[in-house]
């Protein structure tokens, strides 16, 4: 299988194309990584699974959402997500990419 690279990155301010919100990138799958019939329900617009999918936090909610990459470009507002787990993954927000929490065990 091909190997396509993330064009996000963890951190990264990201806006849905079709659905208008904003959010933060906390994770990347390389493909898609849910149940077939999670995608047959909830991926209306059918996008490559074979691509890059991240998961979101979605600003103003408690929400998070799983979704394609052709779905999403860069949110350049530089404006911080307010979402209740922001700071479980994050500790600052610096040139409109929020830098990781780095937790020592």
């Amino acid at each position: 299988m091909e190997i396509i690279t993330a064009k996000h990155s963890i951190g990264d301010l990201i806006h849905h194309k079709l659905f208008g919100y904003r959010g933060v990138v906390v994770d990347i799958d390389p493909c898609f990584q849910l149940t077939d019939e999670w995608y047959d329900t909830v991926a209306r617009s059918r996008p490559p699974k074979n691509a890059p999918w991240y998961h979101v936090l979605v600003h103003q909610s408690t929400n998070s959402t799983y979704v394609a990459e052709q779905n999403v470009e860069p949110d350049s507002s530089g404006e911080e997500i307010d979402h209740p787990m922001v700071d479980l993954f994050f500790c600052e927000l610096r040139d409109g990419h929020y830098i990781n929490n780095e937790k020592v065990n």
